[in-house]
């Protein structure tokens, strides 16, 4: 099937992003937008995702961004009209040195003046929410109530199905082979744009070059992996992370769902599972939840991280050409909100967040950039 000639917006990537990104334009009334995915929906970065949503962060941005997609992933049912399986457990930052704990201090009073009610809490408390944990050698703990995680395909399928019944045009299998003079070139053929928009994850830098804007996004290889039934679990199982060792687990159907970051992993396309990760993540278990080490292990997945210079997204536009990418782990969470200001950028409107401190250009103007901390 060759694609249309012509659209009012042409949308780069069928994720969590790009398709709320579709929803949003289409719902606003936007006549014609295609959007363009290689694969399947979702199956990129999305579907690998942990499937954490939050709004702690440091960045106000990042907090008003994930404020607003915790509201939308709320009413996700009625609209677009999906079931994702959300599960507000909250999310449990396990803080271990004076400095973290100063820095999570600072930054939960930001939360809490835009909204959000995180609070400290000490290190009885924590273990009481997420008993599994062992609390040798913390400090203190950051608690938000209100996050917690869903199903990332779901999300991904009601954007889908919520913008093609706004009359949105999605095409699964197609791949852009070039981007020019208001012109998306595919192996199914060309589409004349009055605007295009990335949203590719890890692989927008090169839809950028072919558009001539740099996005310094760089892929970076993830895993996580999963217990077997557990039925000694009870209650809830609060996102907890153990922040110093990136450790983290959240309950998934009856047993959990565990990962952390990897300081050895090389960059790049690297789309296949390894094993060479397990002995840290059992050390980091060792000291934190010391208990799940005789849980029996389920084989895991290994997705991509889309990595900027500052853990911070790139969110703006030069000229005709949009982009949202570069989240650094946390797209799929702010989604929701990214798509409306999406929208709101194609239509000349006032953002619903302020994203201008987002713009690629920061990098060319500023080498330190805007660095997110609470980047796990």
């Amino acid at each position: 099937m060759s694609v249309p000639g012509s659209a009012d917006v042409v949308v780069i990537g069928g994720g969590a992003i790009g398709t709320s990104i579709a929803f949003h334009l289409a719902e606003a009334g936007v006549r014609d937008v295609v959007l363009l995915e290689r694969g399947e929906l979702g199956g990129g970065s999305t579907c690998k995702a942990a499937g954490g949503v939050r709004a702690q962060f440091s960045d106000r941005i990042n907090i008003e961004l994930g404020a607003r997609s915790l509201a939308a992933f709320a009413r996700f049912g009625q609209r677009p009209g999906q079931e994702i399986d959300l599960h507000r457990v909250g999310y449990l930052f396990l803080l271990s040195t004076p400095e973290d704990v100063e820095s999570f201090e600072r930054d939960t009073r930001l939360q809490n003046s835009l909204g959000v009610a995180s609070r400290m809490i000490d290190v009885a408390e924590a273990k009481a929410l997420s008993p599994l944990i062992e609390t040798d050698g913390l400090l203190a703990a950051a608690w938000s109530p209100d996050d917690g995680h869903c199903t990332p395909e779901s999300v991904v399928l009601g954007y889908a199905r919520g913008a093609r019944r706004h009359g949105a045009r999605l095409f699964t299998g197609v791949t852009v082979t070039g981007v020019e003079d208001g012109s998306v070139h595919t192996d199914r053929g060309t589409i004349t744009a009055g605007a295009i928009v990335c949203a590719a994850g890890a692989w927008s830098a090169a839809i950028g070059a072919m558009a001539g804007v740099a996005l310094p996004v760089t892929p970076l290889r993830r895993q996580i992996i999963f217990t077997g039934p557990m039925p000694e679990l009870a209650g809830v199982v609060p996102f907890t992370i153990d922040f110093s060792s990136t450790f983290y687990f959240h309950r998934e159907g009856r047993g959990l769902l565990m990962g952390m970051s990897d300081p050895e992993q090389e960059p790049g396309f690297h789309l296949d599972y390894a094993e060479d990760w397990l002995p840290r993540l059992g050390a980091a278990i060792g000291v934190r939840a010391p208990g799940l080490l005789d849980a029996g292990l389920r084989d895991g997945w290994a997705g991509l991280y889309e990595v900027t210079p500052d853990h911070n997204a790139l969110i703006g536009r030069s000229a005709n050409f949009l982009y949202a990418t570069g989240f650094s782990g946390h797209g799929f969470l702010q989604a929701p909100a990214v798509g409306e200001v999406i929208r709101d950028l194609y239509l000349d409107r006032t953002p619903v967040v302020d994203v201008t401190p987002l713009s690629a250009d920061r990098f060319a103007a500023n080498a330190a950039g805007r660095p997110e901390k609470h980047i796990v």
